[in-house]
């Protein structure tokens, strides 16, 4: 299970909220290991601390060796190198995500592939990164790995960009373990350092452009018009590995308009802050105009925070009618919503947290339980 987690932040959670899960609902089940880069260990800490998991570094996995190795899985049918750490470790099934280890591997395979993006929005990729991408997702498949998807949605475009997948791709949609959850006063005391006022909306998103991020800034520049102000406080990385002026262009687009006042730029901050700032805003905010299954979503949900969702629809899969819907194309139908999300009530927040945390106890439990039998399932199946 290796994963770059420098970049795709998303990626990265996915995978720790996945081996949490594991950990705790199925560890007689499952043995996770986990090969890391030994020049980016440190990344993976968290990781190191889940018990049950064994975290392997090695320097195969180095930036350095990854293209000769995946010219080796492509041109040989696997990197021997590769090969050999996997059968010394006593690997049962490998799980690729962004990687592909030969057609010949021999270890049966999941590959998870997260989205179609590159399909829905071919114009936000560089010729090179689109074909990457695509070649990567067409190796995998003639592969004969096991799809695992995370939503339905993922599910029909796989089938109907790739119709040899047709019966093969399974979906095993993740959720997010709950976590010792802050009291309002502790959240709010949070929310106070970041000077942000009693109400706010929270969009915790990176800064990829697929993210819409601007339709957030020309839904705030109709409100000013209208004689409204409305504070957005905006989280995550500010850097798009496909486009790195992206994020300099949006901030001074902000500046240019005057709204920093009503958008606030947080950057990176702490996991535990993105929980305590849900727990005590308005509602969470997602523009995207792309998800496979949105992780702030459902970290939305087991906090039992309102939410404003772009009309995509893998969202209204995910959320159904517990979530208030705009068009993602629409200033006027975001601002329209904006206007009208209610004052922060804490009562109301209480009362609901509960419920919402066994409910997301019982996905993750759903979660755990459906990605083991995929995993059960490929063991059975000798490779190719």
């Amino acid at each position: 299970m290796p994963i770059d987690g420098k970049n795709w932040t998303g990626g990265y959670n996915y995978l720790l909220n996945l081996l949490k899960a594991l950990a705790i609902h199925q560890k007689d089940a499952i043995t996770p290991v986990l090969f890391v880069p030994a020049e980016d260990e440190a990344n993976f800490k968290a990781f190191a601390a889940l018990p049950g998991v064994d975290v392997v570094s090695s320097e195969l996995f180095n930036a350095s060796r990854r293209r000769t190795q995946l010219l080796q899985a492509i041109l040989l049918g696997r990197a021997p190198a590769l090969a050999r750490l996997f059968a010394q470790r006593r690997i049962d099934v490998i799980f690729e995500s962004a990687q592909f280890f030969g057609w010949r591997l021999g270890f049966p395979a999941i590959a998870w592939i997260p989205d179609f993006q590159h399909k829905a929005l071919p114009h936000l990729f560089s010729r090179a990164a689109w074909w990457k991408r695509e070649i990567g997702f067409r190796a995998q498949i003639l592969g004969g790995r096991a799809i695992l998807l995370s939503s339905d949605d993922a599910r029909h475009d796989c089938e109907r960009h790739y119709p040899q997948t047709c019966g093969r791709a399974r979906v095993v949609r993740f959720a997010v373990p709950t976590c010792a959850v802050p009291d309002f006063p502790t959240a709010r005391a949070i929310a106070d350092g970041y000077g942000l006022p009693p109400n706010f909306i929270f969009m915790p998103n990176q800064f990829w452009r697929h993210k819409n991020h601007m339709l957030t800034l020309d839904a705030l520049s109709v409100l000013r018009d209208r004689g409204i102000k409305i504070v957005v406080a905006a989280s995550g990385k500010q850097h798009d590995p496909r486009a790195p002026g992206y994020f300099h262009v949006f901030e001074r687009r902000l500046k240019d308009r005057g709204l920093e006042a009503s958008l606030r730029l947080l950057g990176l901050i702490p996991y535990e802050h993105i929980h305590a700032l849900m727990r005590c805003c308005q509602a969470m905010l997602n523009p995207s105009l792309f998800e496979g299954w949105s992780t702030t979503v459902e970290e939305a949900r087991a906090l039992a925070t309102p939410m404003l969702l772009s009309d995509l629809e893998v969202h209204r899969e995910q959320m159904g009618v517990d979530a208030r819907y705009f068009r993602r194309d629409s200033a006027e139908a975001l601002a329209d919503l904006l206007q009208t999300v209610p004052s922060f009530d804490g009562s109301a927040r209480e009362l609901a947290l509960d419920a919402a945390r066994r409910d997301a106890e019982d996905r993750v439990r759903g979660f755990a339980a459906d990605f083991t039998r995929l995993a059960l399932d490929a063991a059975g199946a000798r490779p190719a």
